[in-house]
């Protein structure tokens, strides 16, 4: 594992890498990522706790591909360093944009516990609510218009690993969500980026409060999210 230092205000602050390296196409580079940081008054089970477990496991048991993948734990994604210079991933970002790697994809891990069968229990920003369902029992695949064909191609791997409901969205990035987490750093810098979430403050509640704890979790959904991530993992790493 690298730690990865810089500064915020003369603290030292670290994102955490973990890379395969490919067998076949070495240079050509996927990321997952997931921050592992909470705003300070909440216990961050779910946002972002969920995301950094499936990020553990899955660099775990990733056993390698034709592509590099590197597995990164971001710092720094809350307020008051969310979309700034000093969010961890936008470091991150620049510094390979500098570096010339060639990212094919970056996979976001956001917030992914939290689930409901009950009426009504999602909700989306205005006109949304036409087109995806009311019930909050599905993983949603988000990116903007450039990234629409890498999620897509995600999007079937997953399905192929598991039968959990899992619904995309490719649209503008300043619509409210789509753009609130690490992928937008890679965004920034022209690669292709997409996040897997259960939608966060659109369906869960407890979003950035006290009670995001451990109990709110549902971890048989995450099991099946998570596996059904490897499988998308697996598909782009190997294209």
């Amino acid at each position: 594992m690298k730690r990865l230092p810089y500064l915020v205000q003369k603290i030292e602050c670290h994102n955490l890498e973990v890379a395969r390296t490919g067998k076949t196409k070495p240079n050509e580079i996927v990321i997952v990522g997931a921050h592992y940081d909470s705003v300070e008054t909440s216990p961050g089970a779910n946002d972002n706790g969920t995301g950094v477990a499936a990020l553990l496991e899955l660099s775990r048991h990733f056993t390698g591909a034709a592509r590099t993948v590197r597995f990164v734990a971001f710092v720094n994604e809350e307020p008051p360093f969310f979309q700034t210079p000093e969010m961890g991933s936008r470091v991150y970002a620049t510094a390979c944009r500098q570096l010339g790697d060639n990212i094919r994809s970056m996979i976001c891990l956001e917030t992914i516990g939290y689930y409901s069968d009950a009426p009504g229990s999602q909700r989306y920003p205005p006109l949304f609510k036409w087109f995806y369902p009311d019930r909050g029992n599905f993983i949603a695949f988000v990116s903007d218009f450039a990234s629409r064909g890498v999620m897509h191609r995600a999007a079937r791997a997953f399905r192929a690993y598991t039968n959990f409901p899992v619904e995309c969205c490719a649209t503008w990035s300043k619509v409210p969500g789509v753009d609130w987490s690490d992928h937008w750093s890679f965004w920034q810098e022209g690669y292709r980026a997409f996040m897997v979430t259960d939608t966060a403050p659109f369906r869960y509640e407890y979003y950035h409060t006290p009670e995001d704890t451990p109990d709110k979790v549902n971890y048989d959904s995450l099991a099946r999210v998570t596996q059904g991530v490897s499988g998308a993992i697996n598909a782009l790493a190997n294209e």
